[in-house]
């Protein structure tokens, strides 16, 4: 599908639907007339076949328990070989609610209170979130920035892991907010030195469907052909690719019998949920009918990105955006036009945008800004506009 036809067909209003992206704005920001470029989902309708099996199931009026659909898995499995290259087996799926509880849950059984938990950061906030709440030792290890380029500080991680001898590695595969693909050399670099050292990895991939022109996504589950699968939880969903978030259906991948087990005594002791009904049919409709639709969605990601970084370094050559392979999230670095602290002033206050704040993803981040580049592009040329304007003046 093109995006002319993806943007006329499935571009939908939000305010007033109790979104949370647009309805929160005065709780979550204190100003409910700014225009959201934030928390990373879309606005955008599910595809329409989707649509119409939910529909069709609720009108059967009936919402007890249920069970896993048998086509789930066979559904799932032939997205991953038509997008991904990558298989999995049936026996490694779990599913839980989303891909940040799933990181709650991880951690809970995989490590004790005390133990360190290394992650990289500028890196998905929630990341620091779960091993805080869950009291465990924050371990980082930053990713660096060289020659304008996003690559991990191999010699610091494993100093890291040295030093402070971490349970559990959490990796952002796509990455965000850098927006980074790893290509396989990179995966087993960082993978080799988990083995090496006896660390868990638990890698979240949400992402995986969400890369663009030019890159190919690489799971952890087949860097050197699954060399790695015993030290590997996966965590994912298709929440982020169809824009589910709401219908609370996620995967964690265990390909190892023994940790399998492991997380499957703890959640019969700690996870007692219930699997989501429309959540899975959604999923399941979406895997096998999606396709077209989501060639749709990534035209119209990669059209507003080329658009926003053309804009802003043409009107404010200095900016500095970083190069997106991966996710709908484009990092953009404004210190050489505002002070780190000023920030929230120029962008929030005078732009007029609802933004994620580098901060939030890193100490060393501040400065900086994510912008949510899945919704139609009128929505993209009017945040560009005024934020370029705001930093102008």
């Amino acid at each position: 599908m093109d995006k002319e036809t993806f943007i006329r067909q499935y571009s939908v209003e939000r305010k007033q639907t109790d979104s949370l992206k647009w309805d929160a704005l005065a709780e979550r920001f204190g100003d409910s007339e700014l225009l959201p470029a934030w928390v990373a989902d879309m606005e955008f309708a599910v595809p329409e076949t989707v649509k119409n099996a939910l529909a069709q199931r609720a009108a059967h009026g009936v919402f007890g328990y249920s069970i896993v659909s048998k086509d789930y898995f066979n559904a799932y499995k032939g997205w991953q070989v038509r997008h991904e290259q990558t298989e999995f087996r049936e026996e490694w799926l779990s599913f839980s609610t989303g891909v940040v509880q799933s990181l709650y849950d991880i951690i809970d059984c995989f490590t004790e209170e005390g133990d360190a938990v290394i992650i990289q950061p500028p890196v998905y906030y929630p990341f620091f979130y779960a091993i805080q709440d869950k009291h465990r030792q924050l371990v980082t290890s930053d990713i660096q920035c060289v020659n304008q380029r996003y690559v991990m500080d191999l010699e610091d991680f494993e100093q890291k892991i040295i030093d402070h001898q971490p349970k559990l590695y959490i990796l952002c595969s796509p990455h965000n907010p850098l927006g980074r693909v790893w290509r396989e050399e990179e995966l087993a670099a960082v993978l080799a030195i988990c083995e090496k050292h006896q660390v868990l990895v638990l890698s979240d991939e949400i992402h995986s469907d969400i890369v663009l022109s030019g890159h190919q996504f690489c799971s952890s589950v087949t860097v050197e052909k699954g060399r790695f699968l015993d030290n590997l939880i996966i965590v994912n969903s298709p929440s982020k690719t169809f824009n589910l978030a709401g219908l609370l259906n996620s995967h964690v991948w265990i390909p190892n019998e023994k940790l399998r087990t492991q997380y499957n005594d703890w959640a019969k002791e700690y996870k007692q949920t219930e699997f989501s009904l429309f959540g899975q049919l959604a999923a399941k409709v979406a895997y096998e009918t999606g396709d077209d639709w989501a060639e749709g969605l990534l035209a119209t990601i990669e059209d507003n990105y080329h658009y926003a970084k053309a804009r802003l370094t043409a009107e404010l050559p200095d900016v500095v955006v970083a190069d997106l392979e991966g996710t709908y999230l484009m990092w953009v670095d404004l210190r050489a036009y505002i002070a780190p602290d000023d920030i929230k002033g120029v962008v929030q206050d005078k732009a007029k945008l609802a933004i994620d704040f580098g901060e939030w993803f890193s100490p060393e981040a501040k400065g900086f800004i994510r912008i949510n580049l899945a919704t139609p592009p009128t929505n993209i040329q009017q945040a560009i506009d005024q934020l370029v304007v705001a930093i102008k003046a």
